[in-house]
């Protein structure tokens, strides 16, 4: 029997980055991830829209003040992608220039991390998704205070439609088929799973041990 329930997926044709207010001074602030583990995380989403090609867009809140530049991975990965150094607006939506460099790549998926959850990825989140934008959130690349701020606005974007996601599923579900591409997939797993990169290894070497 059908639900009402529609299943959509994410869509490497279809979905775009955005990397909202990843700022030196504001990771200071995160405190639901280990520095280490979020570092990677934030990094593992950026190189999963590298390896599928999908418009990133970079933004900042007030660097020139207490939030600080953006992190410096982060824009030399993105060289060429959209740079939206807002002067002060708190909800990136409300930046003219944010919004047109979204509208301006045509792709209805946007899926976000940023920090703070409960600002910076909630606000522009709720604006897109009022402006009927599909939004998916990269829970484990966004951060907070801690664990109740995190959770209230997370409850705050489900109720909204948004989606929660982490990096790892939704590198997945943009893949959709192993046989797309086993190395390559494999290759941004191990790159930020060190127990994937044991398996991978163990798989590639047993590949190359039935070509000989």
């Amino acid at each position: 029997m059908k639900t009402e329930f529609q299943y959509n997926r994410l869509n490497k044709e279809e979905a775009a980055v955005l990397l909202v207010d990843h700022q030196s001074g504001l990771t200071n602030l995160v405190q639901d991830f280990s520095p280490d583990d979020f570092k990677n995380n934030v990094l593992a989403l950026a190189d999963a829209a590298k390896y599928f090609d999908l418009p990133t867009i970079l933004t900042t809140s007030f660097e020139d003040g207490p939030n600080g530049p953006l992190v410096p991975e982060l824009k030399e990965l993105f060289p060429d992608a959209p740079y939206i150094a807002r002067p002060g607006q708190i909800n990136a939506w409300d930046n003219d220039d944010f919004v047109k460099a979204i509208k301006d790549t045509g792709k209805k998926q946007l899926i976000i991390a940023g920090i703070v959850t409960e600002v910076c990825v909630a606000f522009p989140a709720l604006s897109a998704r009022e402006e009927g934008f599909e939004v998916f959130i990269v829970t484990d690349a966004s951060g907070t205070f801690n664990k109740t701020t995190r959770d209230a606005a997370w409850a705050r974007m489900e109720a909204a439609g948004c989606q929660l996601m982490t990096w790892f599923g939704a590198a997945c579900e943009l893949h959709r088929d192993w046989r797309n591409d086993v190395e390559g997939l494999g290759a941004l797993f191990s790159n930020h799973l060190p127990s994937y990169r044991c398996l991978i290894t163990s798989y590639m070497a047993g590949q190359n041990a039935s070509k000989q």
